[in-house]
């Protein structure tokens, strides 16, 4: 979106502020412009600067400014008792600052500090929108063969060594223990998807239709790429749910499901959802359902090896000679079972890029399955022009997909007739890139986003996006975005900070467990009768107050009680210094649209739908009885219901929000996972202080 300087009439530029969220300065006058809600981000005191905006309203005068987005009038705000004036775009709800206002400031109220640096350079020409150079040839992946037959070879023949071994401590010869390994296999493979089907039938309500009620567009499009890739017609299962959400699964291409969800249809326009359903395909035809079963039932197998060793016991309980050898085989399997899931993460990653490229190359649409990895993935959805006579268009959407070979990775998881007809309420409009190069920016610049990545059976979103921009370059057509690969600045400082905020209570506990495990070992050493030495728990009463004086830190690093800034989903995804342990706190409000898992009928999650977009809801409560019980019973109440949300703004990488409070109809519902993290916390440094009296 073009944004011009009402002062000027010169385009603004984007500038990096330190707080890590990018606002627009023009580059003449160095006045800048706030987005809806991004003012917020700068606020010290939320309650005060909140407070301000509402009485200047009520006083605003015309301004003689018109906005930079909208080709419209603002008015003027006098704010912080008149020392600063500010225009005010009603149509946006955006904020136009000038230069000798931002001086005046208050500081201790609101610090917008701008990388002048990072300005600089933008003024030099460095602009978000000069794209990186896409190479015109086709960007090379590990090649699927070689891929598979390795990892597969390797991983099993791995096992195989390692069965072998246990087999000498469980008296089984290297036979039994292959048949084992092959039976395990075998029974996966045979019962599996007849397991998911129930599965599917009874937690997540899903309906097995004919594909003559589907959209008239899909049953086509469905049964010509069936026809090309010569397999027979899948089974289309349907979660009547408003999140999107396609996944599939099978014993081969000739018997393969396809389960999409209601929210999906009403997400994504006809080009886009056929090469969503194109994707699902891709997995079926490059057997990918066989395969990734065989590759995940490796590291089962290592973690079942390391459990039944470590629980074995020797005939001879007196004289068991083969405890050392049989706990160093222990940790060498926990060892591989470790690496084994890397493998396979990797493994599955590499074969969701070939299935976005078989969709795109089949479809020569690779830019719509960009695009509706932007909707899905990201919870921004464009809106279509609404029609002379028709009211403001709405969407029922959601954020997540279910399992490897879904469109997306998830952490949780009678025949109806659907119209063919494009609702009036979907979502299919354009997207505005400058919103989308937002939220990508996190997924190419945190280094939490390759953390993320590295234990996720999907590739990160920005990064799929850039495969099939390479991919629409090759085949002659325009990329669907172009992202900047110049980062601003480096994000290490603020994740090193995280990991060792989030790692600190569990590194002082462990040191706790080897130092007590130590002494009270010379302790068992010590023959003399006549030497009785004392276990220091003066010492272990430290490292236990230790622990919870760090967990207590953490908790007030991770639950901020202040400062819930009034915010809208896009201005959210613009925030680039947030983590899972790091959030923003916030309050937002919107519609409940789904369930966390599509169709789970004990889903105590939700989405959120605002009018900028959409995002995901934790529901979390400190034991998972109280999640289950409330998704089970009270979770439903909230469905299509305006709500208040009152939390903490994450990326973990999808963006999400930890509910605290939950408000509809002047009701609350609280969340206390916060509470029980600061209790127990407390109640670790008193037991420290407990100890050190003993």
């Amino acid at each position: 979106m073009k944004k011009v300087c009402p002062s000027c009439q010169i385009d603004l530029k984007p500038v990096m502020t330190l707080q890590g969220v990018e606002i627009d300065i023009c580059p003449q006058c160095a006045g800048i412009w706030f987005d809806r809600d991004e003012f917020f981000h700068f606020a010290n005191d939320v309650h005060y600067v909140t407070g301000q905006f509402k009485d200047a309203l009520e006083r605003k005068v015309l301004s003689p400014l018109r906005s930079p987005v909208a080709d419209t009038g603002m008015v003027e705000l006098s704010l912080f008792n008149e020392k600063v004036f500010a225009h005010y775009c009603i149509k946006s709800h955006g904020i136009w600052l000038e230069k000798a206002q931002r001086d005046h400031l208050p500081a201790d109220k609101i610090n917008v500090q701008i990388d002048l640096n990072l300005q600089d350079g933008i003024e030099a020409g460095q602009d978000k929108d000069i794209a990186f150079s896409l190479n015109p040839e086709l960007s090379q992946l590990p090649s699927l063969a070689v891929s598979s037959s390795s990892v597969l070879i390797g991983l099993y023949a791995v096992l195989s060594m390692a069965l072998i071994f246990a087999g000498q401590f469980l008296g089984l010869g290297a036979g039994t223990a292959f048949l084992i390994a092959f039976g395990v296999v075998l029974f996966q493979f045979i019962f599996g998807p007849f397991i998911m089907d129930l599965s599917l039938k009874w937690l997540y309500r899903v309906q097995w239709i004919r594909t003559q009620s589907l959209p008239e567009h899909l049953q086509l499009f469905i049964h010509k790429m069936c026809q090309t890739q010569k397999i027979k017609m899948p089974r289309i299962g349907l979660i009547m749910d408003g999140a999107p959400q396609a996944f599939t699964y099978g014993h081969h291409p000739n018997n393969g499901r396809i389960v999409i969800s209601h929210g999906l249809i009403d997400l994504l326009d006809e080009e886009e959802l056929e090469t969503v359903v194109a994707h699902e395909i891709g997995h079926m035809v490059h057997w990918d359902m066989v395969l990734m079963t065989a590759a995940q039932l490796v590291p089962m197998a290592f973690y079942y090896i390391y459990r039944t060793l470590l629980r074995y016991r020797s005939q001879n309980n007196r004289e068991d000679k083969s405890a050392v050898p049989r706990y160093v085989i222990a940790m060498g399997a926990f060892v591989l079972y470790i690496i084994s899931e890397y493998v396979v993460l990797w493994f599955s990653r590499i074969r969701e890029y070939y299935a976005d490229r078989f969709a795109g190359q089949v479809t020569k649409k690779p830019e719509k399955l960009a695009s509706a990895l932007v909707k899905i993935g990201y919870g921004l959805a464009g809106r279509k022009p609404v029609k002379t006579g028709q009211g403001e268009s709405t969407a029922s959407v959601g954020t997540r997909g279910l399992e490897p070979l879904g469109i997306f990775n998830a952490k949780h998881a009678s025949a109806l007739a659907l119209s063919s007809q494009t609702s009036a309420e979907r979502m299919g409009g354009e997207i505005d890139k400058d919103v989308l190069c937002d939220a990508a920016k996190w997924d190419l610049w945190n280094p939490w986003a390759a953390y993320f990545e590295l234990h996720s059976t999907h590739p990160l979103i920005a990064k799929r996006i850039q495969k099939l921009s390479n991919l629409s370059v090759y085949l002659g057509k325009k990329p669907y975005i172009e992202f900047n690969d110049r980062k601003p600045e480096s994000y290490w400082d603020d994740f090193l900070i995280d990991v060792c905020v989030h790692l600190m209570p569990r590194v002082i506990f462990i040191a706790g467990v080897i130092y007590a495990l130590t002494e009270l070992s010379s302790m068992t050493k010590t023959t003399s009768s006549y030497i009785r030495p004392e276990f220091p728990f003066a010492t272990l009463a430290f490292f236990v107050f230790l622990a919870g004086l760090s967990s207590l830190f953490k908790v007030f690093y991770s639950y901020p009680l202040n400062n819930y800034i009034p915010m809208n989903v896009r201005a959210l995804l613009k925030k680039i210094k947030v983590s899972a342990v790091k959030p923003v706190p916030c309050r937002i409000k919107g519609k409940i649209i789904g369930r966390g898992v599509p169709g789970l009928i004990y889903s105590e999650d939700f989405v959120l739908q605002d009018d900028t977009g959409i995002i995901f809801l934790d529901y979390q409560q400190p034991l998972g009885l109280f999640n289950f019980l409330f998704g089970l019973l009270r979770a439903g109440e909230y469905q299509d219901r305006e709500v208040e949300i009152i939390g903490w703004y994450r990326r973990a990488p999808i963006p999400y929000i930890e509910i605290r409070d939950l408000k509809c109809d002047g009701k609350v519902s609280h969340c206390y996972t916060y509470q029980w993290k600061m209790v127990s916390a407390v109640l670790a440094m008193l037991f420290g202080i407990v100890l050190l009296f003993v």
